[in-house]
């Protein structure tokens, strides 16, 4: 993780099958973040990274985790291909939450868990704070392959049929065969990639494009065959968040400028810009038009595409909010340095219930048909009832809980910061 610094300015869809894959050939359709400052903010973002850059581990409970004793309903959700689940970054599932979950089966990988997950084509995959993306097959539940990088991978990766395209803390964005990791290209950009890629479809439906944002500045839409640029795009400083989706051929993503970039996704020029109170530490999250996102000045937001000013600004009395927002039909959910999950009504911005861990709150949560589930500092992984915050269970993990959790085929998976990849299912699925 790198010190807040200013910089100069760089000069020079798919739309989604019912199980949420994305296959190459039909394709239609807490990261962790430092920001750069200048004064007066630079002790605002020392403070953020010192947050992000790690925090207390519970160790592990000597017995060893329980094993799933029947498999789960049949889940809508088979895969999670990228970051927050799609192109929007809702963090949504279309499913209930597992009950009375346990651990399936785990992975350790030597080193922390330092990327979200992604899971698709009987692959898990996800980055390590040495540098590694390692695959695990789903099947065998052994590693499949592992590719080194010079730095770490904090980017969830992508997955789209037979390829993975992950960013690194090394500068590079590659794509990688799924079979046997073997690289087919990379882009190389100015400084590192920390977000995962957005896959999509192009508007005229003939190539499959994947959009990915650097921490130079750049937001890039790649051909997902060769890594040949179709566009870019270039914000007056760092972004720290992948580019969500929005109806009508929008990206938006925002950065440490402090703005929110709507622009086209057919050619990458500007639509709109709206500038907010402070730099914007994580993904957007995009719903029926409205985007949804917090930044450096404690506020959690909501705004139109393309208003002057946001629709409403949830404070949250001097503690940081530290994940991307989670959104459903009613309201958004995001977690804090206070130690709490916020759930605020989505359409006037008031909180409607809090939901206090053990821990800080860096863990952007899965917004399931009944449940919101994400984890703690504590080293635990709540689900609470979107209705009123009720705990409907918590389960003991052990270590520090600061990645987004994934879910496919009615199972959880998240990565822990001691090197374990927790696979959960529930024993009960009514």
């Amino acid at each position: 993780m790198k010190l807040c610094l200013s910089r100069r300015i760089v000069q020079p869809f798919p739309a989604m099958s019912s199980d949420n894959s994305i296959p190459l050939n039909t394709l239609a359709g807490g990261t962790q973040a430092s920001c750069p400052a200048v004064a007066p903010w630079l002790v605002t973002c020392l403070a953020g990274w010192l947050l992000l850059a790690g925090c207390g581990q519970k160790k592990r409970t000597a017995e060893a985790p329980a094993r799933a004793e029947a498999p789960p309903a049949e889940s809508q959700i088979q895969s999670w291909p990228m970051t927050r689940g799609g192109k929007a970054l809702q963090g949504r599932v279309s499913d209930r939450v597992p009950r009375q979950p346990v651990v399936e089966w785990t992975f350790r990988a030597k080193g922390a868990v330092t990327s979200e997950a992604a899971v698709a084509s009987g692959v898990l995959v996800f980055g390590t704070d040495e540098g590694m993306v390692i695959a695990v097959d789903l099947k065998t539940r052994k590693e499949r392959w592992r590719v080194a990088t010079k730095d770490t991978v904090e980017a969830c990766p992508a997955i789209a049929a037979d390829r993975v395209f992950a960013g690194s803390n090394d500068g590079l964005f590659r794509a990688l065969d799924l079979t046997n990791g073997r690289e087919l290209w990379h882009l190389k950009g100015e400084e590192k990639f920390p977000t995962g890629g957005t896959l999509l479809r192009s508007p005229d439906d003939t190539e499959d494009w994947i959009l990915v944002n650097g921490y130079d500045g750049v937001s890039h839409c790649l051909r997902t065959k060769d890594g040949s640029e179709v566009w870019r795009h270039t914000a007056e400083n760092y972004i720290n968040g992948s580019p969500a989706m929005l109806d009508g051929g929008l990206v938006a993503f925002g950065g440490c400028d402090s703005v929110i970039h709507v622009i086209h996704l057919k050619d990458g020029t500007q639509m709109h810009n709206l500038t907010t109170d402070a730099q914007i530490i994580r993904s957007l999250a995009s719903w029926n038009g409205t985007l949804y996102g917090v930044n450096y000045a404690n506020q959690l937001l909501a705004a139109a595409a393309t208003a002057e000013q946001p629709a409403w600004v949830y404070e949250n009395d001097g503690a940081q909010f530290l994940t991307c927002p989670g959104v459903d039909e009613a309201r958004v959910y995001v977690g804090s340095r206070d130690k709490h999950l916020h759930a605020v009504d989505r359409l006037s911005g008031k909180v409607v219930w809090k939901f206090k861990t053990g821990g800080r709150v860096e863990s952007s949560p899965l917004v399931f048909d009944d449940a919101v589930v994400f984890g703690s500092s504590d080293g635990r992984l709540y689900a609470v009832d979107k209705q009123d915050g009720r705990e409907i269970w918590r389960l003991d993990l052990g270590e520090n809980l600061a990645l987004a959790p994934a879910f496919a085929a009615g199972r959880i998976v998240i990565g822990g910061g001691e090197g374990t990849v927790f696979v959960i299912n529930g024993r009960d699925p009514k």
